[in-house]
């Protein structure tokens, strides 16, 4: 089964890891975010190992963003962000698993200081 691992964070600046550059994340030594990023990569070597990743995408910033609506009188072409929350999708990843257990297994080793992590299953 498919699953959407999605990363909401408000990194300032915006950048990748998000962890970094957040507040929470700043505050951590660096010897915490080595572990992290280890712990990370070796997770990334697992699921793709396993051929549990399917794809990952870390993406720009918010307001690089273009968005699309509809409107009777035609299509609407605005500047990005769309939400006016506090944090914004940073990136994600698509997995594909053999149960939920597992997919929730693996979406929360995401869990990082200063960031949400949304899993969501795939329409069957």
């Amino acid at each position: 089964m498919k699953y959407v691992i999605l990363i909401h964070s408000n990194p300032d600046p915006w950048g990748h890891p998000t962890s970094r550059f957040t507040p929470e994340g700043k505050a951590l030594p660096p010897e915490e975010h080595e572990a992290a990023d280890k712990a990370f990569e070796d997770l990334l070597g697992e699921i793709s190992e396993s051929g549990e990743l399917v794809h990952a995408e870390a993406l720009a910033a918010p307001a690089t963003s273009t968005l699309y609506g509809w409107s009777p009188q035609g299509h609407l072409v605005t500047d990005g962000p769309y939400a006016e929350a506090k944090e914004q999708l940073a990136g994600f990843f698509v997995i594909d698993t053999a149960t939920p257990e597992r997919a929730e297994e693996i979406a929360a080793q995401f869990a990082q200081p200063g960031g949400t992590i949304e899993l969501r299953p795939g329409m069957q």
